[in-house]
């Protein structure tokens, strides 16, 4: 257990923008998919629904999120995405056919893109 919350305190610290244990609610999909979840759009906001305050800020705080997203990962409860999926995506970003891409390429297609 204390190994999947290291991780997903990494993964939420990666769009925590003002180190203030919250992140934009808006972010969330990204982190769980991060995990290597891949929620439908329906879970993903019964997930939200679990981890918003009851008055919503449009902030998701971590010691809220992390409790449920632990038991998510330990329930194992979204399929990963399949590694067909993957390839065809990352086929996608390779455009010159040369079977990968390079840091560089992947941070501006994460970032920009």
């Amino acid at each position: 257990v204390a190994e999947i919350e290291k991780k997903i305190i990494e993964a939420f610290e990666v769009f925590d923008r003002e180190c203030n244990k919250t992140v934009d609610v808006r972010e969330i999909g990204s982190i769980v998919r991060s995990l290597g979840c891949f929620p439908t759009e329906a879970e993903l906001h019964e997930l939200l629904a679990k981890v918003e305050e009851e008055e919503p800020t449009g902030y998701v705080h971590l010691e809220k999120f992390l409790p449920v997203m632990t038991k998510v990962l330990l329930d194992r409860r979204y399929r990963p995405i399949p590694e067909d999926v993957l390839l065809r995506a990352f086929e996608a970003l390779d455009e010159n056919k040369r079977g990968y891409i390079t840091k560089e390429e992947l941070v501006k297609y994460l970032t920009e893109e």
